[in-house]
């Protein structure tokens, strides 16, 4: 009996020994992440199957912040009458977008979520909208039905020179690989003078080029597997890194978390996580975080009152990115630098530059094209290697039919050459302080203009900000709309300004900012009470969830 109680207490206290590091290295990692939903990938993703589809009806839409009746109709009366100018400015665009919708699903789902999903059936119904444009030239696009816009879509991140620029190296492009067209699996011999150009951008040995900036991202981290042996990715909260697989976790990926961690940005707890785990093969860094740390790209469907925010502290970020530079190096972690949407839109030689900080391997894609889809993988000739001399069978495959498609690279090598022309280097002599001088012009004026409204950015591209609590901020990208100003399906959550507006493109665009955001505030959409808060909003939604689960 004695012997059988010692054997069970050594066999306890085993257990004990064996769980009380991995019960201390769970809780690490938990206390690592970011309290936000954007730092529980799991509890998201389980949120939003429960979450519950409702929407306000007519009669409900204009007062569900408990406006007055006066107010109510004056909104009533807006919509009806944007309503009516829609329609007006757009017959073709709105008919064509609605016939490509029933076959295209990019369209339904933009479509669906511009705005809260409480509020998109009634907005759906009264604004219909254009998706189709006719040509683009300096900083305007015109749509089929000629209505002109100043472009602040930036296309997505491509258009950081401008159209212009950009049509210049598709021609060029098209001119250089013509003679060749789409002959592939050799190469036109201006791909030599890319991976020179790239590596000397990058300060790296070595390039790969791939077809998107999801598949350079998949081939970065698939290389710091191989190289390392260790399974699992690290990205920090809020960061996009490409739809694949669950490197962008929670609400929209239906494959469950299975070897990423998500920390949280700018924490010394996500350090000790990399100091102390053995399982980690790289870090995942989007420099764009910069302007929202731990929170993801900001779109007015998620705008569900007014405590958006935004800001830039660079020598912060670049402190933090050197810390988190010591902890790889130390570790054998492989630091990945995903540049696919700020590369070059800061600095000649990209975030690298900007923040001062020497990444292993570093994605580009997006403007490097020059206007043509593209992905880059830039890195150490050490973790560049696809295959081991001593053991033929054991390879890192990656290959794609259209990788380095002559087209491709011919435009590719006109952009990298204009980059060093001296009328781009110009524009990157003064960048910062051009673009931090027109953001405080920008927010002096909607300050003197009585508006609820501020704007935050990293360099050129800009997220609006609400200064009082609101349930209609999101109405203020239709006022835009209707005054000439074109934004992405994110709406006002992502403004990118191309590099070639010129002082009085800049003002035109304010001027017509204003105006749409007088008109907004004239039609009654930033009526305000001084007991609604953010936080009785969020309450008021919560309650009404809990209604409609029921």
């Amino acid at each position: 009996m004695e012997e059988t109680t010692i054997t069970w207490s050594l066999l306890g206290l085993g257990l004990l020994a064996w769980g009380l590091p991995k019960a201390r290295r769970r809780l690490q990692l938990s206390r690592a992440k970011h309290r936000s939903l954007a730092g529980h990938a799991r509890i998201a993703q389980c949120l939003a199957r429960w979450l519950p589809g409702y929407a306000y009806d007519e009669a409900h839409f204009f007062k569900v912040d408990g406006a007055p009746p006066e107010v109510e109709a004056r909104r009533r009366a807006a919509l009806l009458r944007l309503s009516h100018d829609f329609d007006q400015a757009w017959p073709r665009g709105a008919a064509l977008t609605a016939q490509a919708r029933e076959g295209l699903p990019d369209l339904r789902f933009t479509g669906s979520y511009r705005v809260p999903f409480q509020f998109s059936p009634v907005i759906r119904q009264h604004l219909r909208t254009s998706s189709f444009i006719a040509r683009a030239q300096g900083v305007t696009v015109e749509d089929i039905d000629g209505q002109v816009f100043h472009d602040l879509t930036g296309s997505y991140g491509v258009n950081v020179f401008g159209v212009d620029f950009y049509k210049q190296t598709l021609a060029e492009g098209l001119a250089e690989a013509q003679a060749v067209g789409p002959v592939l699996g050799h190469y036109l011999p201006c791909v030599a003078d890319n991976i020179e150009r790239l590596k000397a951008i990058s300060g790296l040995d070595a390039v790969s080029f791939h077809m998107s900036g999801t598949e350079a991202v998949m081939q970065a981290v698939r290389l710091a597997r191989y190289h390392t042996g260790r399974s699992h990715l690290v990205r920090f909260a809020g960061a996009y890194h490409g739809w694949w697989e669950d490197v962008q976790p929670g609400p929209g990926n239906p494959t469950p978390v299975r070897e990423t961690y998500t920390l949280a940005d700018m924490d010394e707890r996500a350090l000790q996580v990399l100091r102390t785990r053995h399982d980690i093969a790289c870090v995942l860094v989007n420099p764009l975080q910069a302007l929202h740390p731990n929170r993801p790209a900001p779109g007015d469907s998620s705008l569900v009152d007014s405590s958006r925010s935004a800001g830039v502290d660079r020598a912060a970020y670049a402190a933090w990115l050197q810390r988190l530079r010591a902890v790889c190096s130390e570790r054998g972690i492989v630091l990945i630098l995903d540049e696919i949407f700020v590369g070059f839109r800061l600095a000649p030689g990209g975030a690298q530059q900007y923040f001062g900080v020497q990444a292993d391997l570093v994605t580009y894609g997006k403007t490097l094209g020059g206007g043509l889809p593209v992905g880059v993988v830039c890195g150490r000739q050490t973790l560049m290697q696809r295959f081991r001399e001593r053991h033929p069978a054991d390879i890192c495959f990656a290959r794609g039919t259209f990788n380095a498609h002559p087209m491709v690279m011919a435009a590719m090598n006109a952009f990298l050459r204009r980059l060093d022309s001296p009328e781009v280097q110009r524009l990157y002599a003064d960048l910062d302080h051009c673009w931090s001088q027109r953001l405080q012009r920008f927010n002096t004026a909607l300050a003197e203009a009585g508006l609820p409204v501020r704007v935050a950015g990293l360099s050129s591209i800009w997220t609006v900000l609400y200064t009082q609590p609101s349930r209609y901020n999101w109405m203020l990208q239709f006022y835009l709309r209707a005054h000439g100003l074109l934004l992405s399906w994110v709406g006002t959550g992502r403004l990118v300004w191309s590099l070639n507006y010129s002082d009085d493109a800049f003002e035109a665009v304010l001027g017509k900012f204003i105006s749409a955001a007088r008109a907004m505030q004239a039609d009654g959409w930033w009526w305000h009470d001084a007991s609604i808060s953010n936080r009785s909003i969020r309450r008021s939604l919560l309650g009404e969830m809990l209604r409609a689960w029921r």
